[in-house]
């Protein structure tokens, strides 16, 4: 893609190109179809009309149309793959196509990452319905779906790890084919949570079977036996009834090991696509060039002693492939009797375990990472007026311009700025109902995470130091715990204390601060805990109703600024701006409202 072109027209060409081939590849599919019937019809009749015949005359004729139908059937295969291909390819760009209108409805809303104690993920609406998951997320296997959420839930809080995600962001975001490739591939082989519970699992497991002796014994006797017996049968040192009796001895005695190999085979294929398809991902991140050192890191890490997983993984397919073997009877009787072929597969298996199996999960987490970036690398493609933050290492700092919420369409977004120039420091924000006061503090919030997970983000320029995020917007009542929404509020603002006093850097958006109290509480406890989040060198932004707030910035002058939000009357009309202002609030909407309504007034 050039620099030039825009998402959805990059997507709009791409949709038409795959539609286009899509059409093509099925009417090849019909046309074979029809040819595999004819020739199958041939056949049949050929074998009628030579059936007087001998039989190698029967089947040199219908080998001459059976053949063709045996090499059409695997044309067909492979044209039926890229049938499933390029549907798939097809719904993921009509699914970019809606998003790029806000419609996020056809991806995973992250339900199962809902945490509500959590830091801020649950007051920001990082995940669930119309969440910034939904959002953003475009990995395409389970282990990167719960990498993008931890990273979500954990931000960058360094400078250098920011920066060099944003390297790897900004390289992959103009990676369109490979990142499609990519998406395309694990989709195909959509992997579940178990699925990688399982292959971690398997690959932590101690290998039993390689140091026992007895089943050493058996891998190199069973078939030096037979060897003994067969050479001394045929040179008639003794009769050859010796060999049929260890031969079905031995057969016997594999069935002690069909139970084992039964539970491998049955547990661990059904594990294969997501092996499979997680080699075929690794093939593909092998093959693209890199030019960031956290890329150029991440790639080297995957290889052992030079060798590409993709290698070791074919041959763990292969090794399991083997003991299909086992579904022929004639096979399963022959290579048991002979060499113990069961007890010897299940033995390769343990070696191959024991020489990459501590390499697994690493793999699946370097997938992980390289699926969560590849997300993240879409979502700054798909925003191309989104910036970049610079990232300071001097605490603390907040510089926004033009700032807008991610989540909400381009011409409803009203954007604004913000500043917090050192420490501590903090916002007071004013102002009436429904004039933008939550908004604004939800803008800031995600925009900061956003900048500290290494996005892009909503804004025309952004600085700022990477402390924690930390929120008080939307604590609630727990009637399983018997806690009040008051003892709620107040648990999370003693965490926020605890955090401070441990050393910890801090930002902190608050919303309306003891709400479950009277006024005259209210005030009192407030002032207090500004002017202890103040003495502890904290900063912030708090919204709040209570005006007299702003009166705090008598005491500490160069610590606080009031900023707000008005709600204006025009010609008996409430009109909203959205559009921060400097100073205290001074109109307010409930009198004016209950009014225009005809509630008693």
């Amino acid at each position: 893609m050039t620099s030039q072109t825009q998402p959805e027209t990059w997507y709009t060409q791409r949709l038409e190109a795959t539609d286009s081939e899509l059409s093509k590849t099925n009417a090849h599919i019909r046309n074979i179809s029809i040819v595999r019937l004819f020739l199958f019809s041939i056949c049949l009749v050929t074998v009628f009309l030579l059936w007087e015949q001998n039989t190698i005359v029967i089947l040199g004729g219908a080998s001459c149309s059976f053949i063709p139908f045996l090499l059409l059937v695997k044309i067909h295969n492979r044209f039926f793959k890229q049938k499933q291909w390029l549907e798939t390819q097809g719904m993921l760009i009509r699914r970019e196509l809606k998003a790029l209108k806000n419609d996020y409805s056809e991806f995973e809303e992250g339900k199962e990452f809902i945490q509500p104690d959590h830091l801020y993920s649950y007051d920001l609406d990082l995940f669930g319905k119309n969440s910034l998951f939904q959002a953003i997320n475009r990995t395409c296997t389970q282990i990167g779906k719960e990498t993008q959420a931890t990273w979500m839930k954990e931000h960058l809080r360094s400078k250098e790890a920011i920066q060099e995600r944003q390297a790897c962001i900004r390289e992959l975001t103009n990676r369109t084919d490979f990142r499609e490739k990519f998406m395309v591939t694990g989709q195909m082989h959509p992997s579940q949570k178990e699925d990688e519970e399982t292959i971690k699992d398997w690959s932590k497991k101690e290998a039993n079977l390689s140091n026992v002796w007895w089943v050493r014994w058996l891998i190199w006797g069973v078939p030096a036996i037979n060897i003994l017996l067969i050479a001394g049968g045929l040179s008639g040192l003794f009769s050859l009834s010796w060999f049929g009796f260890s031969f079905f001895f031995f057969i016997i005695l594999s069935f002690s090991v069909v139970q084992k190999a039964t539970v491998l085979q049955e547990e661990y294929a059904l594990k294969m696509k997501t092996l499979s398809s997680y080699a075929k991902l690794i093939s593909l991140i092998e093959e693209q060039p890199y030019e960031s050192i956290e890329m150029k890191s991440l790639i080297a890490s995957l290889r052992i002693n030079g060798d590409s997983p993709t290698k070791a993984l074919k041959e763990l397919s292969k090794e399991l492939d083997r003991l299909d073997i086992r579904n022929n009877q004639l096979l399963y009787v022959l290579l048991e009797g002979s060499i113990f072929f069961q007890l010897h597969q299940l033995v390769r298996i343990e070696r191959w375990k024991l020489t990459y199996g501590k390499q697994l999960p690493h793999w699946l987490d370097i997938v992980g990472q390289l699926d969560a970036l590849c997300s993240l690398s879409t979502f700054a493609f798909n925003h191309p007026q989104y910036v970049y933050p610079d990232i300071s290492d001097q605490p603390f700092c907040f510089h926004a311009k033009e700032m807008g919420h991610p989540l909400m369409p381009a011409d409803q977004c009203v954007t604004n700025d913000a500043e917090i120039a050192s420490s501590p420091f903090f916002l007071i924000i004013t102002g009436a109902n429904m004039a933008g006061k939550s908004t604004y503090l939800r803008t800031i919030g995600t925009n900061y995470l956003l900048a500290c997970i290494g996005a892009p983000v909503c804004c025309k320029e952004l600085k700022l130091y990477p402390s924690q995020l930390v929120t008080s917007l939307r604590t609630s009542d727990s009637l399983t715990e018997n806690e009040s929404y008051f003892f709620a509020e107040l648990k999370r603002l003693k965490r926020i204390i605890d955090l401070l006093h441990q050393g910890e850097n801090l930002f902190i958006i608050l919303d309306e601060i003891l709400k479950g109290t009277n006024s005259v509480d209210k005030q009192k406890g407030s002032y207090h805990l500004i002017r202890q989040l103040l003495g502890l060198n904290a900063c912030g932004i708090i919204a709040t109703h209570d005006l007299l707030l702003g009166e705090l910035i008598k005491q500490f002058p160069t610590e606080i600024r009031n900023f707000c939000f008005e709600a204006d009357i025009i010609d008996n009309e409430l009109s909203f701006s959205y559009k921060i202002r400097e100073g205290i609030a001074q109109n307010m909407n409930a009198c004016f409202l209950m009014k225009k309504m005809g509630i008693a007034f």
